[in-house]
């Protein structure tokens, strides 16, 4: 039985093609994507940058849709794409996020949710709550990956959140949710850099945040931020990131565009800053985030572009060029 899919074929290649429908493993259920998030991660490998991600191979982990078969059948569920082992110390422990044996749709050996269908494990899945749209439920993924480095912030702080002032890297959806988690936990003065003019405009409608060009604005100052949060991960945010810390202050690196140069380590030894890497979510922050955006305390989540699964490439290809300013493009399988 095929399926349509959006297939990484190469550097800057996405194909739309027939691929044949997973079989699940005994431990696994088979979910019909109805919407699906694209990732900085996905524009990564797109681009020949991830060699966790070899083509041919279907990208895409932020995932909702309808289960087919089993005593879940017709739940509408939200897909954690984090696949531990669930016997290490790690996963007994809560922090399945740091199991050594962790695999990820849309990372070989697992494929991903740019399909009309995938195969997850059973636990994997969170229902969606009544009401809620998939479209929304796929923001869930990055919404956590961001809660989970506030949370993270938090808890390395010496102060309460509602005491930090507090600056985010980044206005996408992971950037944009960890300035919506930081209100949400108390935090009152929070500064988001952005580059990009369309997704600042975006983030500025959310009203969480001062939005500012980092390029052309020098809003923050040197040694004025209790925390900083780095939702993209490149040698110039790692920079602003070190210089603006304050003395024993916090660094939360989220993002993963490229992995050298930026860190003042000197700065951090000689001033005592903490830096920390924060990656995915545990799936209590997965659940937390979900039930925080069904309560409402990350606002609208009024930030996507929905397009067809079969205009990926395009909308691949605006990402890149900067044309969209929607935070988050979800694509929608047409089957």
């Amino acid at each position: 039985m095929d399926m349509k899919a959006l297939v990484y074929t190469g550097p800057n290649q996405m194909t739309y093609r027939n691929e044949e429908v997973p079989t699940p493993r005994e431990d696994e259920v088979l979910v019909e994507i109805r919407a699906v998030g694209i990732c900085g991660s996905d524009l990564h490998a797109y681009l020949g940058h991830d060699e966790r991600r070899p083509a041919p191979l279907i990208l895409g982990h932020e995932g909702a849709g309808i289960v087919h078969g089993g005593e879940w059948d017709q739940q509408a569920v939200v897909i954690n794409p984090l696949v531990s082992c669930g016997e290490c110390e790690y996963c007994l422990n809560g922090f399945a996020n740091q199991c050594q044996s962790r695999q990820i749709i849309s990372m070989p050996p697992r494929e991903g949710a740019f399909a009309e269908f995938v195969a997850i494990p059973k636990r994997n899945l969170v229902p969606v709550p009544e009401g809620m749209s998939l479209s929304t439920a796929s923001l869930a993924e990055p919404i956590a990956t961001g809660w989970h480095a506030v949370t993270k912030g938090a808890e390395l702080s010496k102060r309460p959140l509602v005491e930090n002032k507090t600056l985010v890297y980044g206005g996408g959806a992971v950037g944009l949710a960890a300035a919506l988690s930081l209100a949400a936990q108390g935090c009152k003065q929070i500064y988001l850099a952005e580059t990009n003019a369309l997704r600042r405009e975006t983030v500025e409608k959310a009203n969480v945040a001062t939005v500012f060009d980092p390029l052309t604005d020098q809003v923050v100052g040197e040694n004025t931020m209790d925390l900083v949060v780095d939702c993209v991960g490149n040698k110039h945010t790692r920079m602003g990131a070190s210089a603006a810390v304050k003395p024993g202050g916090v660094i939360i690196h989220v993002g993963l565009q490229d992995s050298f140069e930026g860190l003042d380590v000197r700065k951090f030894t000689l001033q005592e800053v903490t830096f920390a890497g924060s990656y995915t979510y545990t799936m209590q922050d997965f659940k937390a985030t979900l039930e925080a955006m069904h309560n409402g305390a990350l606002g609208a989540l009024d930030w996507i572009q929905e397009r067809p699964l079969s205009d990926g490439a395009n909308a691949f290809d605006d990402l890149l060029n900067g044309r969209i300013a929607a935070a988050k493009v979800v694509l929608l399988p047409e089957g």
